[in-house]
């Protein structure tokens, strides 16, 4: 059921409610469920000297237990510090390093990653064949009022048709080099305050390039911005700083080398973008929805017009050199 979306699980297609209860239970007492993985992930991490992660406490019955982290977020210090941003995102990539780098991978089974945090395969999951097209058409259904629910259905047709066509030239998912997984604001905490060393939660370790992780570090920060709209002034310096952050990870690539690695970064945040705001626009009116998913909900048009724009832009020879800028503008209007 890992691979069913939430609105089809509720709606019936996995059976009465009985046989989806019955087999979560049998789930979560397998050896490889996916909260068995993660716990295993940072008892690894525990043993490195970077990253510093959350402690593991305990799993049971389903529910994985870590020892409590105070401080501020980083999407928090964002707000707080926006002319800091490139040192702040700079900070949980100086913990990465250790992954990032050839032969990291030979660290963690293969049958211990956690496949499920990948941005590529989460897509390829959502919108896959009749099933995504049923996905996509269901969109906004109880979320959207009837205008804004056409415009955000045919503009994520047309950008995950895009898509699709341009994860063609994205890195292998098999490398040598690990990736954290779920990097986002939201997981990274810094205890002992600013210019100390974040702890970083929730991991989900696979192999992948270390573009992965500056792809959903980027992406989910936007929507961050997008769902706090701190202003077109505190937003422009936080844009600014991420532009200066992506430059910092490609000086030593020559020209060439820097406009592959910028378009698999731009394809894997639109991605994850269309992914995370597919699953908050897909959700049943009575299922709660954190604070975020619901300002994501009502910045949906917005959101999915930076996807399809940039999408677009990135798709044609013509204009797939402008796309990075074309999305930090986009990126600073849905944060204004």
């Amino acid at each position: 059921m890992l691979g069913v979306s939430l609105v089809s699980l509720l709606r019936g297609s996995c059976g009465p409610w009985s046989d989806v209860r019955q087999a979560q239970e049998d789930y979560v007492r397998r050896p490889d469920s996916l909260l068995v993985r993660e716990a295993e992930q940072l008892k690894i991490l525990a043993g490195l000297s970077r990253p510093r992660v959350c402690a593991a406490a305990g799993l049971r019955k389903g529910v994985l237990f870590t020892e409590p982290v105070t401080g501020p977020s980083l999407g928090e210090l964002l707000i707080e510090r926006p002319s800091d941003t490139w040192e702040l995102l700079a900070f949980p990539f100086a913990e990465l390093r250790a992954l990032h780098r050839p032969g990291a991978s030979r660290r963690l089974d293969p049958r211990g990653a956690i496949g499920a945090r990948s941005i590529a395969g989460t897509f390829l999951r959502k919108f896959n064949g009749l099933s995504g097209t049923c996905y996509v058409n269901l969109l906004g259904a109880e979320r959207c009022e009837p205008g804004p629910r056409e415009d955000v259905i045919g503009m994520v047709r047309r950008s995950v048709a895009r898509l699709r066509g341009l994860r063609m030239a994205l890195p292998g998912a098999e490398g040598m080099t690990l990736v954290y997984g779920d990097l986002k604001p939201e997981h990274i905490l810094f205890p002992e305050g600013f210019k100390e060393r974040p702890v970083m939660l929730d991991p989900g370790l696979l192999r992948a390039s270390p573009m992965v992780d500056v792809a959903k570090l980027i992406s989910r920060t936007v929507l961050f911005l997008a769902a706090h709209r701190p202003g077109s002034q505190t937003a422009g310096q936080i844009i600014a700083g991420i532009d200066a952050f992506a430059d910092t990870r490609v000086r030593a690539l020559s020209l060439q080398e820097r406009a592959t690695w910028r378009r698999g970064v731009l394809t894997l945040w639109l991605m994850d973008t269309v992914n995370i705001l597919s699953t908050y626009l897909s959700a049943p009116a009575a299922l709660p929805l954190p604070a975020l998913g619901m300002a994501l909900v009502g910045q949906a048009v917005p959101v999915c017009s930076l996807v399809d724009e940039v999408s677009a832009a990135l798709s044609d020879k013509t204009t797939k050199h402008g796309a990075w800028d074309l999305a930090l503008a986009h990126a600073l209007a849905v944060a204004s």
